[in-house]
């Protein structure tokens, strides 16, 4: 029993460690994925500027504002292909292999509960049939040495 409520202690620590860890990448893709959305807003904000002043004017400045919101989107674009890049699994491998062998042992001691409970269970119906025939192996040593016993007194 104290395997078992072990091996349960394991199994819920690790899970906890894997929720954890998949919370602070989550956590991490968030902040990421908000940055990348800041700089493609003054990106559009800098389109906008390069718009106008291509409209107002055919000099340079215009030029100047669509290379800097282009730099922009590029930016996010890099960001956010680095938070989709993110994961938890290579953190959390070792928390599930142990998660894995505890919720095995689990089901080994389970299955071995279950083994058990079936022999107790036709030892008890061998009984009924026969209760001599069941009682017998198991008085027959006490009882050979009993009678050796005896047999040496005389």
């Amino acid at each position: 029993m104290n395997r078992i409520s072990r091996n349960i202690s394991i199994a819920l620590r690790a899970e906890r460690l894997i929720a954890q860890r998949h919370m602070a990448v989550l956590r991490n893709q968030t902040g990421l994925m908000a940055a990348a959305g800041l700089i493609a807003g003054i990106g559009l904000i800098m389109v906008n500027l390069a718009a106008y002043f291509a409209l107002s004017s055919s000099l340079s400045p215009q030029w100047a504002a669509l290379i800097v919101a282009i730099t922009n989107f590029i930016i996010a674009a890099l960001v956010a292909m680095s938070a989709k890049k993110m994961s938890a699994d290579e953190d959390v491998q070792g928390a599930t292999e142990v998660r894995d062998m505890a919720i095995e042992d689990l089901e080994a001691e389970f299955m071995s509960a279950v083994a058990e409970v079936k022999e107790v269970a036709t030892d008890v119906r061998q009984m009924v049939k026969n209760p001599l025939g069941a009682a017998l192996p198991g008085l027959v040593v006490p009882l050979a040495q009993a009678f050796l016993k005896s047999g040496k007194r005389k």
